[in-house]
């Protein structure tokens, strides 16, 4: 089956050849003509399966139609973050080159300013994070009575960031007749719950098993010490072909001292997470893309999502706290397709959740115990290196053993003028001085008493 087969336009279809596609993919094939014909929809898939796409070439046909209106946008779609509002925004952008919609994107981090005025001159396709919508809906910058398509894009990372009530709330004030597409890579009960209520007999479309992970993707578990950490992401980043990796931690601290860390062992690093501005993110993320840096180090915040062709490699620097996270961490890689590699660094600490990953995805994750090469140790300045206790566990060193202390002879004994002088105390100075002149007193004492006693005797000595 090609595009043509799926009843898109003319016009479309040049976009999307000239974008290099030919085939749809199965979420593409089963999701892009229920659209087109007006129907809720239920797409479960994991990211990197084309869903983007799924949503986007429809809705651009259907918008071809029909004309806009100030403060009130024809659709909607909302996504969790704002990594991915700008990616769907770049699709549409992409693919709707031979038509003429207007398009606002609404996210935190930017100015609020030039994102009025777009709503002020009508959107055909408001793109919106929850919070930035409500927002703008409180101040009255917006309304919402005109809005006939809705997306839920990413469901379940809503719930996990607390959106639900935002995203009903927001659901309350769109018309009740509309057309509403959810999209999600799994179907917890909240979100089923979330579905019923909101969508009109929806058709149900699952390409692939939920929390699944890519069969495309080979992964490793790297049983590894905490202290030695960071030298064995170094080993592995040097012993792979790695054309461009992501490496994932759970803390934006981490994120920051690991990627000053491999910049400092050579790498072409950089960062990602949630503390940086968003056109900081943007810059750094086109940066990654473009090839000036290899090495994307990113907390959760570009987990999911994130659509960077070319990833070969995944690194878990930390396992993740969710099961679902994992899945969709190593899903940048091996997409569209491709193959790719995801590495888990795992300590005794991490045992449960690696437990926890294995039962959602049902599989078990091999175990590899890579060549030892340098370790986290050698970071340290050398007289921390030093001084830092040699550890049983972990991987073996090439640290020599420290040497057993060897008696100290008396006479090697440093002399008390070769000490550093100790800093002055007032109150010990006087107290020193009165015990040097008492003994002066009693040393004198003395060498008088024994100077009479010499005379005593001299005196009752016979004369020769």
């Amino acid at each position: 089956m090609s595009f043509a087969d799926l009843g898109l336009s003319d016009e479309l279809l040049r976009a999307v050849t000239d974008s290099g596609y030919t085939d749809p993919t199965p979420i593409q094939r089963q999701a892009i003509p229920s659209v087109l014909m007006g129907k809720d929809l239920i797409g479960i898939a994991q990211t990197g399966t084309g869903k983007t796409a799924a949503f986007v070439l429809p809705m651009i046909d259907i918008l071809g139609e029909g004309r806009t209106r100030a403060l009130m946008p024809r659709s909607l779609i909302l996504e969790p973050t704002r990594e991915l509002a700008a990616q769907v925004a770049e699709n549409f952008v992409k693919y709707g080159t031979n038509h003429k919609l207007s398009m606002a994107l609404l996210i935190g981090g930017v100015q609020m300013g030039d994102q009025v005025k777009a709503l002020e001159k009508g959107v055909d396709v408001l793109i919106a994070t929850p919070g930035r919508l409500m927002d703008l809906f409180q101040r009255g910058k917006i309304l919402l009575t005109g809005c006939n398509l809705l997306v839920i894009d990413e469901a379940d990372r809503m719930l996990d960031m607390g959106f639900i009530p935002d995203i009903e709330e927001i659901c309350t004030k769109l018309p009740k007749q509309r057309q509403t597409l959810l999209f999600s890579a799994t179907m917890p009960p909240v979100i089923k719950k979330l579905a019923d209520k909101f969508l009109t007999d929806p058709k149900r479309v699952e390409v692939a098993r939920p929390a699944t992970a890519n069969v495309n993707i080979k992964q490793w578990v790297v049983p590894v010490a905490a202290s030695d950490k960071r030298g064995m992401l170094r080993d592995l980043l040097r012993a792979e072909d790695v054309t461009t990796a992501i490496i994932f931690c759970n803390r934006k601290t981490t994120v920051r001292d690991l990627n000053k860390s491999l910049q400092k062992s050579g790498f072409r690093s950089t960062e990602i997470h949630g503390d940086m501005e968003q056109s900081q993110r943007i810059a750094e993320l086109e940066r990654f893309k473009k090839g000036d840096v290899n090495i994307l180090v990113a907390s959760d915040v570009a987990a999911r999502g994130l659509d960077i062709k070319g990833v070969s490699h995944v690194y878990n620097f930390d396992a993740p706290w969710h099961p679902d996270d994992y899945v969709h961490r190593i899903g940048r890689t091996g997409r569209a397709g491709a193959t790719g590699i995801a590495y888990t660094l795992v300590t005794p600490d991490d045992a449960e959740n690696i437990a926890e990953i294995e039962k959602l995805t049902g599989m078990k994750i091999e175990r590899v115990k890579p060549a030892s090469g340098e370790t986290a140790r050698e970071e340290a300045p050398a007289e921390k290196r030093e001084a830092a206790p040699r550890r049983g566990r972990g991987r073996k060193t090439e640290a020599e053993p420290r040497p057993k202390a060897e008696p100290v002879a008396a006479e090697a004994a440093p002399e008390p003028e070769a000490r550093a002088p100790a800093r002055p105390n007032p109150a010990a100075s006087v107290a020193d001085a009165d015990a040097a002149r008492t003994g002066r007193n009693r040393a004198a004492s003395r060498a008088a008493r024994r100077t009479n006693r010499t005379r005593a005797g001299t005196a009752r000595c016979p004369t020769s």
